[in-house]
């Protein structure tokens, strides 16, 4: 628990691109290890206007001219397949952002197809008009259903979908949740595809990627994109740098994939050793405070209404204050998106005692006894993005007590960016002893106290945010802290405070595209929080 804080107030390219292009596509997938190096075998957006390299089979194919330039399937009378690559590929990752426009009928579906021998034998992956999605062959016009999972699908929205044959081995991925898996030796190569059963569709940015190539070199040079970048699907910021052992952030990819609907269940899953991909489907009721959570774990809710009420997550060994180095035991790579947390009686998401490589993304808290998210002692490498604080008191505390710099100095590597502070009061976040802590790209509404506070010779970034009826944006020192450092830049107020900044602070080692901050209120407040992936 946290302790008390007094009040203060004062794209583009086509077929066969460049390698950085589809490091870039291929990072976007929550289950493969960000900074793994891939190799380009086909990349295209139709940004030039045209589809070659690809051949048809059924439908109505075009790319369109409404400016959108992405390849469409505008008929719903059959199935139809658009083809492209060699018969030879084996190994590899297909990935295409699909969006269903009209379904003629029910159980019709839009998929990727992976070692395509024929129009009518390949692996494909279904997203279903049911609500479902399904890993399956096709094997002389007859499917094979090999795994399936609920997801939640509408018409007129884009989703990511991933399908990665390695071997035997099929895993197929939704937004960045690896949601199907399986193994199969039907096919060991073939060419990829994309395809819809019955219904009309859009398919943009088809990437298919194998290992091998060279990794790009981070810069910490921002690019700034005049329109809505999309939403990552892997960890990025502080949580995709490589450090303490740990290759990035890929959760419990490769392990087994597990779906809760009861307390007991979730429990026993996120205390088991080893990767697991845990599903929570609905709102489960915890016992309070909070739960311990393992290493190599991926904790996702399905749909919009899935979460945790009554209790929180603790990711970390117990409290040691004797500890001032990284143990070897440390929890690490942990992943926690699209949930709910409601009615927790310490704090909802607590890191503690050097845990590392945590992303907490595109979550919903509303009002709780303490902190809806709060890293501490020593913890570090950590993003939180595009979650929703709806009206917390004490939200984000980033470094617990002025006398903890034996474990915190150097360390408390955060990066916060698209989250919306939605009438939040306080610590948005608060920091003590975190360099470099980098806050960009934040909504800020109605803030009650104060947003931003850099305390004890914390080194923070705070760049491209929205500041809307905020008195005070951000601020050096807070209550007993000493003050801290901060570098502001590129920033928007509205109705509000200039904040307080000074020192320098060293630029990030990652790599991030910034949104102007007049773009940022529209576009965090559309897309951050629970049931947005």
């Amino acid at each position: 628990m946290s302790p008390p804080n007094p009040v203060r107030r004062t794209r583009r390219r086509g077929l066969l691109t460049a390698l950085a292009a589809a490091a870039a596509a291929a990072a976007l997938v929550l289950g493969m290890t960000t900074g793994a190096s891939a190799a380009t075998l086909l990349s295209d957006d139709f940004e030039d206007g045209n589809s070659s390299g690809w051949t048809t089979n059924g439908g109505s194919w075009s790319v369109a001219t409404d400016g959108s330039r992405v390849l469409r399937q505008s008929s719903t009378s059959s199935d139809a397949r658009a083809l492209a690559g060699t018969a030879s590929w084996t190994d590899y990752a297909v990935q295409a952002r699909v969006k269903p426009i009209s379904f003629n009928g029910s159980n019709r579906f839009v998929a990727v197809l992976a070692r395509v021998r024929s129009s009518t034998s390949y692996y494909y992956l279904a997203l279903r008009s049911n609500n479902t999605v399904e890993l399956k062959k096709l094997v002389g016009g007859s499917s094979t259903t090999l795994d399936t999972a609920s997801v939640g699908v509408s018409a007129g929205s884009f989703y990511t979908l991933r399908l990665e044959v390695a071997g035997t081995t099929l895993r197929g991925y939704v937004n960045g949740a690896l949601l199907t898996d399986a193994s199969d030796s039907q096919w060991s190569s073939g060419r990829v595809g994309v395809a819809t059963f019955y219904t009309s569709a859009s398919f943009d940015d088809v990437a298919v990627t194998t290992g091998g190539g060279t990794e790009p070199t981070p810069t910490a040079t921002p690019t700034t994109e005049p329109t809505n970048p999309p939403q990552p699907n892997a960890a990025d910021g502080w949580a995709s740098v490589s450090a303490w052992g740990q290759n990035g952030t890929s959760g419990g990819a490769g392990g087994s994939t597990v779906t809760v609907t009861t307390a007991a269940a979730f429990l026993s899953a996120i205390a088991q050793s080893g990767p697991r991909i845990i599903q929570v489907q609905g709102m489960l009721t915890l016992p309070g405070p909070m739960h311990d959570v393992t290493s190599d774990k991926t904790i996702v809710g399905l749909g919009s209404g899935s979460g945790l009420t009554g209790g929180g997550l603790n990711i970390g060994l117990p409290i040691d204050d004797d500890i001032t180095a990284p143990p070897a035991d440390a929890v690490h790579n942990v992943i926690v998106r699209n949930l709910n947390f409601r009615g927790w009686p310490d704090d909802a998401i607590n890191v503690q005692m050097f845990s590392h490589h945590v992303w907490i993304d595109h979550n919903t808290w509303t009002t709780g006894t303490d902190g809806g998210v709060d890293i501490k002692r020593g913890s570090s490498y950590v993003t939180v993005s595009y979650n929703h604080a709806d009206g917390t008191d004490k939200n984000m505390l980033l470094g617990h007590d002025d006398d903890n710099g034996a474990q915190d100095t150097g360390r408390l590597k955060v990066s916060y960016h698209h989250n919306w502070f939605d009438d939040t009061n306080q610590r948005n976040p608060r920091v003590r002893f975190g360099d470099q802590v980098h806050v960009y790209n934040n909504y800020y509404n109605d803030t009650g106290n104060y947003g931003v506070a850099s305390t004890e010779n914390a080194g923070v970034i705070v760049e491209g945010n929205a500041f809307v009826n905020v008195d005070d944006p951000f601020h050096l020192g807070e209550a007993s802290s000493g003050p801290g450092r901060i570098v502001a830049r590129s920033n928007c107020f509205t109705n509000s405070g200039t904040g307080e900044a000074g020192g320098s602070v060293s630029a990030v080692p990652y790599s991030y595209t910034l949104l102007p901050c007049s773009q940022v209120q529209s576009t965090v407040s559309a897309q951050a929080g629970a049931g947005r992936i």
